[in-house]
């Protein structure tokens, strides 16, 4: 479905009572066309953090918990943000015989939407920790040429003395910034980039994401062309790409794509998240 049909930007009423018909799945193959041909963009996962997770016990007592959401990268379909708020929301005048029974209940419905097997995990509110990042920030670096919108001609591979030998690298930075497609809200994230060939240059690198900062791109397309981008342009022998996305309406994104998986990280919140 198209996401012009869906809620977000909308001025909407919340249900009270359990609605799975408010999920709105939307196809990932538009987006993917330029770039299906990259393997790794059917590889990894989406991590969405959800934090406003409420039901009521058998004895009609609220549950209240902070919940992750595993959606496999190779599913056809992702679920549109806002959908899922309601969705969660929903739900907290419900009654079930279990925290397990409204894990099933909850895995059973996302999986129907997004056509492939979805995982949720739930932690007590005080449970989730924040982690720092790893690897080496590149936000300190000047690029030589800034523009506003995606440019893989940005990228560069480094041309300095001894930098021909292939290298292990993880890179990142805190200045991922696009936009939603349909509201126009900043999103903004941390982006991670574990590497092995030759070496990148750093500048160009910081140059190419920094041009995300007018894009119109959900979460996971854009991840999805920061990958496939420094795949073909760059040809690295191994790459993962892995955003961490600030929250908006009670929700974090957190794409991953790898080429390799055994190069799947551990998903982590950090602390602007």
């Amino acid at each position: 479905m198209s996401v012009e049909l869906s809620l977000l930007g909308k001025e909407t009423e919340y249900p009270t009572t359990y609605s799975p018909e408010v999920l709105f799945p939307i196809s990932r193959a538009e987006a993917r066309e330029k770039y299906a041909h990259v393997d790794g963009i059917y590889q990894g996962k989406d991590w969405w953090h959800v934090f406003e997770i409420s039901w009521l016990n058998s004895k009609g007592i609220p549950q209240v918990a902070i919940g992750r959401i595993e959606l496999p990268a190779s599913s056809p379909k992702l679920i549109e943000s806002k959908s899922l708020k309601l969705y969660f929301n929903s739900m907290n005048f419900t009654q079930f015989d279990s925290r397990q029974a409204f894990i099933d209940t909850v895995e059973k419905d996302l999986s129907a939407a997004a056509e492939a097997p979805v995982t949720l995990y739930l932690f007590g509110v005080d449970d989730v920790e924040t982690a720092q990042p790893e690897g080496f920030c590149i936000d300190s670096e000047e690029p030589d040429r800034l523009v506003n919108h995606p440019d893989a001609s940005l990228l560069q591979l480094d041309e300095t003395e001894n930098a021909a030998q292939d290298t292990e690298i993880q890179l990142y930075s805190h200045l991922l910034r696009s936009n939603c497609p349909v509201t126009g809200q900043p999103d903004w994230g941390t982006v991670f980039i574990r590497y092995q060939g030759k070496k990148p240059c750093y500048r160009s690198l910081l140059a190419y994401i920094i041009s995300y900062r007018q894009h119109n791109g959900f979460h996971e397309q854009c991840v999805e062309q920061i990958f496939a981008d420094i795949w073909q342009t760059l040809q690295p022998e191994k790459l993962m790409v892995y955003a961490t996305y600030t929250r908006r309406g009670g929700l974090d994104i957190n794409p991953c794509r790898v080429s390799d998986l055994t190069w799947m990280p551990r998903p982590i919140r950090l602390a602007r998240q």
